[in-house]
């Protein structure tokens, strides 16, 4: 059985959450602990002269419509449990800032799924990619983003550039999920100053434990853009990749990214770094 921390912010209820999660429990039991975040204000930001980060995201009262939404998706939340067979807790008591908080349950858990149209959507585009941003940067495991609707995914997309980051992303997702051993596995490598794939016996033979069927492509494009645009030209596929890393794949986790590919395409991504 593993841990996994589902993150609803108190306003919005992900329906592609809670698909993804009776998938899992059906592939393999799962204790389901849902955190029902209070409605947040964006405090401004505050530079110092020295570069320090901005400031956190700070917890405010909830009025009573707010209390009355989270009662009414946590009674909603504990009926699809109910009625899916999945062994679940709430957790409500937030008394510190938000993903000061959401770090520290990380660190208790096997992975955390989060809703990436949803989560704080209130906030506004901007604001949401930073709150996420910063949720995937503070995260001590593994992270999951789902879209709106969620299905299984047919294909997986393991992102590749011959860092740390990569390799330990892609064990993390298989030690993860061994249920999705048995697909189709895309490893994809992009570095236009390198022709040659980094230590390519290597990988090739750690995936291919894996899985059954993998393959290696190379794309061949110029820009992020243009990646952004081959992804989900793949169907109903999963991403895979490290960030936080020096690696060429964390400059897809910037805002650009956040809005190109969660915003855009309909498309999971797991994230996983030290």
């Amino acid at each position: 059985m593993k841990k996994v921390l589902l993150a609803f912010d108190g306003r919005h209820f992900s329906k592609g959450i809670c698909d993804f999660v009776i998938q899992m429990n059906i592939n393999q039991p799962v204790m389901a602990v849902a955190m029902f975040l209070p409605p947040v204000d964006y405090i401004e930001l505050l530079y110092s002269f020295a570069g320090l980060p901005a400031s956190p995201l700070y917890i405010t009262q909830a009025g009573e419509a707010d209390e009355e939404l989270i009662s009414k998706h946590i009674s909603h939340f504990k009926s699809i449990c109910e009625e899916n067979g999945i062994t679940y807790k709430i957790h409500t008591d937030f008394t510190k800032h938000v993903v000061s908080r959401v770090k520290e349950e990380t660190r208790f858990a096997d992975l955390l799924v989060l809703g990436s149209k949803s989560f704080y959507k209130n906030l506004g585009e901007e604001t949401q990619d930073d709150y996420i941003t910063n949720v995937l940067h503070k995260a001590e495991c593994p992270v999951v983003l789902i879209p709106g609707e969620y299905r299984e995914p047919e294909n997986i997309i393991l992102a590749y550039d011959g860092s740390e980051q990569s390799v330990f992303a892609i064990k993390q997702f298989a030690y993860m999920f061994p249920e999705f051993h048995g697909k189709q596995a895309l490893l994809i490598y992009f570095n236009p100053g390198r022709t040659d794939v980094p230590e390519r016996n290597y990988i090739e033979e750690l995936a291919s434990i894996y899985y059954a069927h993998f393959s290696i492509f190379k794309l061949k494009i110029g820009t992020q853009k243009d990646l952004e645009k081959w992804i989900p030209e793949n169907g109903n596929s999963i991403l895979v990749a490290g960030a936080y890393g020096r690696s060429l794949f964390s400059d897809l986790f910037r805002k650009s990214f956040i809005s190109e590919i969660i915003h855009d395409h309909n498309l999971p991504i797991f994230v996983a770094h030290k």
